[in-house]
């Protein structure tokens, strides 16, 4: 029997990409699930699609986030499992970074997340866990990810502070930080297909898998972290990125 069985888990951003792969997985495997997401027709569509919950609410707003909580404890009291996926990307040179670009990243990467978090604790059960979605952009340099990466790399710290200061309350805290994963944040970063096309391909050819990941992937990696058999794994962070940041010296 599955460890998450009749567990209530909430994904946040969990209608498309890694959050909807992560909470089919976690449907799959007997979790009770609520997705949210900003836009109210593809929450309905993807909540459709999987046999889920979906409420309508932006991460970065932490309006939101009460109503979400409020909501949720109405519902079903306590929570087993929260999944902070929610992000952007907004993809530009360090000098053309503009103080907008700065604020939508940060304001749902890591200002929304944070926030999400605080306010969840009070419902979070005994023995619950919680992940946050960062990135290999939190430690590895890239052009355009001026703000990006560092939006991750503050929530990696924050992941470690808060798994120090939540275990008393019984609570675990984890991220996972995918590599190339072919979801839509591409598109919605700004990049033509052919530079999606560009980008993936030279990824994929400094990998040593010779590919580019899936949200199915990443989702088996979640769904573990999730489950009880992770008891005993608090303030890490996982990469599954098919090896990129191996950095080999001879190849």
């Amino acid at each position: 029997m599955s460890s998450l069985k009749n567990k209530v888990a909430v994904v946040t951003g969990g209608n498309s990409g890694i959050g909807l792969s992560t909470a089919e997985e976690l449907i799959a495997q007997g979790a009770r699930v609520i997705i949210t997401g900003r836009d109210e027709k593809r929450v309905a569509e993807a909540a459709a699609q999987i046999g889920a919950q979906g409420i309508v609410a932006d991460q970065a707003s932490l309006t939101d986030s009460d109503a979400l909580v409020k909501q949720i404890e109405a519902a079903y009291g306590k929570v087993d499992f929260l999944f902070i996926n929610a992000g952007t990307a907004r993809m530009a040179p360090f000098e053309q970074a503009t103080e907008e670009d700065f604020d939508v990243v940060m304001n749902l990467n890591f200002k929304g997340a944070f926030f999400t978090l605080q306010k969840f604790v009070p419902i979070l059960n005994q023995n619950s866990s919680v992940v946050f979605l960062s990135s290999v952009n939190a430690q590895t340099a890239m052009v355009n990810t001026s703000v990006y990466g560092p939006s991750k790399a503050a929530l990696n710290a924050l992941m470690k502070v808060a798994a120090y200061e939540l275990a008393p309350k019984g609570i675990r805290v984890n991220s996972v930080s995918p590599g190339l994963i072919q979801t839509p944040i591409f598109g919605k970063a700004g990049l033509s297909d052919e530079q999606i096309d560009g980008f993936t391909g030279a990824f994929a050819n400094r990998n040593p898998v010779k590919r580019i990941g899936t949200s199915a992937e990443v989702a088996k990696l979640v769904a573990f972290l999730a489950s009880d058999d992770s008891g005993y794994i608090t303030g890490s962070d996982y990469l599954i990125d098919g090896g990129v940041n191996l950095n080999p010296i001879f190849v």
